[in-house]
């Protein structure tokens, strides 16, 4: 890799503060904001408003689309298929 056209990488706290979860990790991610960790160290923090504690496809709370109603619904306005 060519040396200062990289971006700093280090360790982030992600805060999720909808289901109040964060996780550690590495990221290229930056903040003013700094938080202090379980470890006892200082990390930068950034907040997102959705991770995989409060996904409605991660919790189970996601809604299935009625996909046979919609055909339904097609078939009335349009006319079945092979009608003609």
């Amino acid at each position: 890799m060519k040396p200062g056209i990289h971006p700093a990488y280090g360790p982030v706290v992600f805060r999720d503060r909808a289901a109040n979860y964060a996780f550690l990790t590495r990221s290229t991610m930056t903040s003013d904001k700094t938080i202090d960790w379980e470890d006892g160290n200082t990390y930068p923090v950034v907040d997102v408003e959705i991770s995989n504690v409060s996904h409605p496809f991660y919790t189970g709370t996601a809604r299935v689309l009625d996909t046979a109603g919609r055909v339904e619904r097609f078939e009335r306005r349009y006319g079945q298929r092979g009608a003609n």
